[in-house]
């Protein structure tokens, strides 16, 4: 262990940026917990159906505001991506050969977990599965994939985003919003939102990469102004408390992204630039920083995979010994939950088979190379 934290130390640039490294993975873990702890696979009947805890129990809606964290990731990517790109410019690089390369890293780990899933489903379908089961299992392992079809588009226009500011996006989110709830709107203008929103803090990760975000000032202004008013929109203007889908609920906060999520989306980020400094301080210790790069290097093979290794906890677990609570029993009780956080520690070593697995699809041969790439 002393000699990889050494290799990492030493194979890291001066210049990396380490905080947002670090926030990257906070990010990543924070929506993989969350993850498994509002969503639910109950056995019914011989099927297997998708529930969520926060259905049954809406005042665990806190556990969304905790979790919930794509906001910080997208901020971290435009931060990443506008400093890779005037990089591949002061080089004498094209931009098709940078878009080129950012989208290849990221389609490579995306591949592989379709395509095993398209086998997988095809192989459970023969067998006799359910449809119904088998449907289930795919769409809760593919539906994360939207936020990186997202990020790739956002990828995409990242010199267009560099001049934007962010308030627009803001501006476009309450629009649509206006409209959608308040006039009654077509609910296909719900996609601008897909966009707009992340757009917001993905505007505010390439204003953190030309310097703009320094201050921690700006930090205060967006974690009590995003709260503030998050919390304007959830006691006045009907949005939901929760940050995250819930089964059978009228609005969305995520899906489409609301003006409360973008809202609470800034507020995330003010806290996230907040952290800049003590995780600066944090991660001068090079065991702290080998976790941290660890963790990056792997980032999107651990995403991809968390929901395969909940399912597969849970269909082993069915299979030998029948339903199980917090496995596949109803989230509608504290039980539930106790019996949920018990399983995470289970959920999180099928996790690691699977990074093993499939961590050839990300990382590169040499670490020096990896921990070295933006």
């Amino acid at each position: 262990m002393r000699d990889i934290i050494r290799r990492i130390e030493t194979a890291t640039p001066p210049e990396r940026d380490r905080t947002a490294d670090a926030l990257r993975a906070l990010a990543i873990l924070g929506v993989i917990l969350g993850h498994w702890l509002v969503t639910a696979l109950v056995a019914d009947s011989g099927t297997l159906r998708t529930a969520s805890p926060l259905r049954y129990m809406p005042q665990l809606a806190p556990v969304s505001w905790l979790f919930q964290t794509l906001a910080v990731f997208f901020l971290v990517g435009g931060q990443m991506g506008a400093k890779s790109h005037t990089a591949a410019r002061a080089r004498g690089g094209t931009y098709g050969q940078w878009l080129g390369a950012r989208i290849i890293r990221l389609s490579r780990p995306v591949t592989a977990v379709v395509a095993v899933w398209a086998v997988a489903a095809g192989v459970m379908l023969a067998a006799g599965a359910d449809l119904g089961t088998v449907r289930a299992l795919v769409k809760l392992v593919w539906s994360p994939l939207w936020f990186l079809l997202v990020f790739a588009a956002l990828t995409a226009v990242t010199p267009l985003v560099t001049r934007l500011h962010p308030l627009w996006p803001v501006a476009a989110v309450a629009l649509v919003d206006l409209v959608l709830y308040g006039l009654g709107g077509p609910a296909w203008l719900g996609w601008v939102n897909v966009v707009a929103g992340w757009l917001v803090p993905y505007c505010l990760g390439a204003a953190w990469a030309r310097g703009r975000l320094r201050s921690r000032r700006t930090g205060w202004v967006l974690l009590v102004g995003g709260a503030v008013v998050t919390a304007g929109l959830v006691r006045w203007a009907g949005y939901p408390a929760a940050m995250v889908g819930v089964p059978g609920a009228e609005i969305s906060n995520l899906n489409p992204p609301t003006l409360a999520a973008v809202a609470f989306g800034l507020a995330q980020c003010g806290a996230a630039l907040l952290l800049l400094g003590p995780l600066s301080r944090v991660l001068r210790r090079p065991a702290a920083w080998a976790a941290v790069a660890l963790v990056n290097l792997s980032a999107m093979t651990i995403f991809l995979w968390h929901q395969t290794a909940m399912i597969a906890v849970t269909a082993i677990a069915l299979a030998m010994g029948g339903a199980l609570p917090g496995l596949h029993t109803v989230p509608d009780g504290s039980g539930w939950v106790l019996a949920r956080l018990a399983w995470l520690p289970v959920f999180a070593a099928a996790l690691l088979v699977c990074w093993a697995a499939f961590r050839g699809t990300e990382r590169r041969p040499v670490l020096t190379s990896a921990v070295s790439r933006g």
